[in-house]
């Protein structure tokens, strides 16, 4: 057998093959004993079918692509196997299958060409000296109390209000009813849909409902019945109501205002597991002190991994930009799964080829720091000492202590992140980044991982207060066209495949150290489960 090798764009080497006359010969021999061995042909028994009664059967063309179609697997392996080649993938025939059906004949030999994608080669023209700019997130003292008096109105007593008229801070129950300003020539005002409730609970702050529905109600005095004119913003998710004008009944029925707890140690064993005040007050500070660093070293981060991809070289195979793709698809598959979405009906093949078409760019991006990082280590001898692995994982596993975990995943995706650390830790030493005031740079990458960090922080930590007492309608249904924020549910990628995903694989090929969502996973287990709980069992 004679093998041919071209190097291809996309990091694929074609392969042209010439089988011998044997192997042709052999290969339609067996694909005959094969048929003949399974063929259900009246009057003659299974394995005892004459080899031309056989051929008049099925037919010439059928069994010699059945033959052909052994022979290109087989042969295609045994190529690998003779060029000693590292590949990754599936082959793919650049020969038209047709063309060599018509020119294969048994004993005869047959040449063909395939392509098969193969690791990359990654180039680095530069990872030394590396110049950036980064944000320097500082600590702000104010965000404590900010906290703590935000925790304040969370732990309030609402107290009926005597003797006054509504102002902004109380907490309202109203009946209100909506009706649009407009309507076409000869026909009533029509009803806003969602725009009426009854004993609707709301709490008077700015920004709260649309324009001019709170405003109307400050003022009011309970058992008081006003019309207010308020006006739906031009951004408003439903097109029908977008920056039309509406009017609303409302009669003001109760009036409460919040009574807030003393600043006081009791308050600080009410809310934590902290004897005093003192005592939160340090920890809390302590917190966003460590919150505030870990938020400027991922922000250095991310500046030394987007100017080190600058300077790559590199082919990225399609079999690893596609396993790539799939992998973040699945996982944000898996994760809206665990929050009660169901898949399979929430989506079709063709807004799952259009998340693909998304995630693609992104993966892509991965694929690139990968392989930068990857070379880096693989340049200066880079590496995560044992001792070093086996600590974070003792660490890690002592925080989930009694769950059910996946001890050698979890070996796996730390040992990832102790070498990313080390690496973007050495281009950080043998390069320049400059600390410039939060919000100088701000590129949407930056403010993305703000947000991930913010929303892995809150979720470890139950001392982080939302946005303050819920006063939404009782009924869901009831007020809903009012609201200036309404909630919407966003899908932004999923999968729904039939073929597995190998995960571990899809990384793994690429280079030592994947920068995907397996990452995040290790940051949220090493992170994860300090915060702490209430004596009273309130967070």
């Amino acid at each position: 057998m004679k093998v041919t090798q071209e190097k291809l764009p996309a990091s694929q080497i074609g392969l042209e093959i010439e089988v011998t006359p044997e192997m042709s010969r052999q290969a339609y021999e067996k694909t005959l004993q094969e048929f003949t061995r399974y063929a259900n042909i009246p009057g003659f028994r299974k394995g005892k079918v004459p080899r031309q009664v056989l051929i008049q059967r099925f037919g010439s063309t059928r069994i010699k692509a059945a033959a052909l179609e052994d022979l290109i697997q087989d042969t295609l392996k045994k190529a690998v196997e003779q060029e000693n080649l590292e590949t990754i993938g599936q082959f793919e025939l650049r020969s038209s299958f047709d063309d060599l059906i018509n020119q294969f004949a048994p004993g005869e030999a047959i040449t063909f060409s395939a392509a098969i994608d193969v690791p990359p080669q990654a180039t680095l023209k530069q990872y030394t000296g590396l110049q950036v700019q980064a944000e320097e997130v500082k600590y702000d003292p104010e965000r404590v109390d900010s906290v703590l008096e935000d925790y304040r109105k969370r732990s309030a007593t609402l107290v009926p209000v005597e003797g006054r008229s509504a102002q902004m801070g109380d907490i309202a129950t109203v009946d209100f009813s909506g009706r649009m300003t407009e309507a076409p020539e000869g026909e009533e005002p029509a009803e806003i849909p969602g725009g009426s409730a009854q004993d609707f609970e709301v709490e008077l702050a700015e920004g709260r409902f649309i324009p001019g529905f709170i405003d109307g109600i400050v003022g009011m005095n309970p058992g008081e019945t006003k019309e207010i004119s308020a006006t739906f913003p031009s951004e408003y998710p439903q097109p029908e109501l977008a920056g039309q004008p509406a009017v609303f009944t409302v009669t003001l029925k109760e009036l409460k205002e919040r009574e807030l707890p003393d600043l006081d140690d009791d308050f600080a064993q009410e809310i934590s597991e902290f004897e005093t005040l003192a005592e939160l007050r340090e920890s809390l500070e302590k917190r966003y002190r460590e919150e505030a660093e870990e938020k400027t070293k991922a922000n250095k981060q991310e500046a030394l991994l987007t100017e080190l991809v600058k300077h790559l070289e590199v082919e990225l195979p399609e079999t690893l930009v596609k396993r790539e793709v799939d992998f973040s698809i699945t996982q944000t598959a898996m994760r809206l799964s665990e929050q009660g979405l169901d898949i399979k009906k929430a989506f079709t093949n063709d807004v799952i080829s259009a998340l693909r078409q998304q995630a693609r760019p992104e993966a892509i991006t991965r694929l690139q720091r990968t392989m930068a990082l990857g070379e880096v280590a693989k340049q200066e001898s880079i590496q995560v000492a044992p001792e070093e692995l086996e600590a974070k994982v003792n660490e890690i596993l002592g925080e989930y202590s009694g769950q059910d975990i996946d001890v050698e995943r979890l070996r796996q995706v730390v040992e990832e992140d102790l070498l990313k650390d080390k690496i973007l830790g050495w281009l950080e030493e043998h390069g320049t980044v400059e600390l410039v005031p939060e919000g100088t740079l701000k590129p949407e990458a930056e403010a993305a991982l703000e947000t991930a960090l913010t929303d892995v922080d809150a979720a470890s930590n139950p001392l982080e207060p939302g946005d303050g007492v819920d006063l939404e309608a009782t009924d869901a249904e009831e007020g809903d066209a009012i609201e200036a924020q309404p909630t919407e549910v966003t899908v932004d990628a999923i999968e729904v495949d039939a073929t597995p995903v190998d995960t571990a694989a899809a990384n793994s090929d690429a280079a030592a150290m994947p920068e995907s969502s397996d990452s995040e996973t290790s940051s949220k287990a090493a992170s994860g489960g300090t915060g702490k709980r209430s004596k009273k069992g309130k967070s």
